[in-house]
């Protein structure tokens, strides 16, 4: 019996230590997110540097996470870092997003190490990330005495709360749900108008793919889209679908690209002219947006987001 209760007693106070061990680090209030989409970033901050109060709060924001804003707080001041993005993020309304907040300073208080308080982002979760990965935000916590710096990783397969000061973990996830809405995009001459791109999703183990788009010139030259290319996949080309005169359905490569006259809209669209993606890296889940790099002969390069739809989801066009 006095085994027993000893026992219940030791096991009750591993877990008050692991439980108080957990909630002593700085963490998101919601630890999940869905790609390309927005997020409320809540970091709680529960107690201050061995007793003495916090006067600053620093927070880093990792590559992906974009359109950063933070909440103002009573008796705190706010400054932000702004920097360049690794790349391009498609955003709201068809804007990409090559730089933005890159880091948000609290400062003010004192929170005294008695109380809690929560220091809250408005942010964007790039689409283009990669599912399932975990994100993180190193924070600085500053005090009165002392200082911490949540920023501790931990190694593949490593608990977070066996580290001493991790750094708050955000784990991105493809939202099935998504109603991905193909976006539009215009040629920074204003002449070409790219409409509707879109791609099917891609199931487990396949390689290759397919996105389609309309392009209007509204210039008045001729122009032609000589190829295009893509981080997701390892070539992307202009193919022609086509029917022969058995029946046969045949795919062959476009030569010479595909000319835009002026006033004139081309289509790309299943059974016809499209984009054909080779050597898929990671599947194509519906709800995600791909990037593809379209280059014309007049206007240059010009990156689109292609949103990943069903099949079902390009309406007459499928056949």
């Amino acid at each position: 019996m006095r085994h027993t209760l000893a026992c219940a007693l030791g096991a009750a106070l591993l877990f008050a230590l692991i439980s108080f061990g957990a909630s002593a680090h700085i963490v998101l209030e919601t630890p999940e997110a869905k790609l390309g989409g927005s997020y409320k970033a809540v970091f709680k901050v529960p107690h201050g540097c061995e007793g003495s109060a916090t006067v600053e709060v620093r927070i880093d924001i990792p590559e992906g996470v974009i359109a950063v804003k933070p909440m103002p707080k009573p008796g705190w001041t706010i400054a932000l870092t702004k920097g360049s993005y690794a790349r391009s993020y498609a955003f709201y309304h068809g804007e990409q997003l090559g730089e933005g907040v890159r880091q948000v300073t609290w400062t003010g208080g004192p929170l005294p190490d008695d109380y809690f308080d929560e220091f809250v982002l408005s942010t964007f979760i790039a689409g283009e990330a990669e599912p399932g990965r975990v994100i993180y935000f190193p924070v600085s916590q500053r005090c009165e005495t002392g200082e911490q710096h949540w920023s501790e990783i931990p190694a593949a397969g490593q608990n977070p709360h066996a580290l001493k000061l991790p750094a708050p973990g955000l784990r991105l996830v493809a939202d099935a749900t998504a109603d991905a809405k193909p976006v539009d995009t215009v040629t920074a001459d204003g002449k070409l108008a790219i409409q509707g791109a879109w791609a099917r999703p891609t199931p487990e183990g396949t390689t290759i793919g397919a996105g389609y788009l309309k392009i209007t010139n509204r210039g008045d030259k001729p122009d032609t889209l000589l190829g295009a290319s893509t981080p997701a996949a390892n070539s992307a080309e202009l193919h022609e679908s086509a029917v022969d005169a058995e029946g046969v359905m045949t795919m062959r490569p476009v030569e010479n690209g595909l000319e835009i006259k002026p006033g004139q809209t081309v289509e790309l669209k299943p059974a016809g002219v499209h984009i054909m993606l080779l050597g898929v890296k990671a599947p194509l889940k519906e709800g995600q947006t791909v990037l593809v790099t379209l280059d014309f002969k007049s206007a240059g390069k010009v990156e689109v987001p292609f949103a990943v739809k069903p099949i079902g989801g390009a309406g007459e066009h499928v056949h």
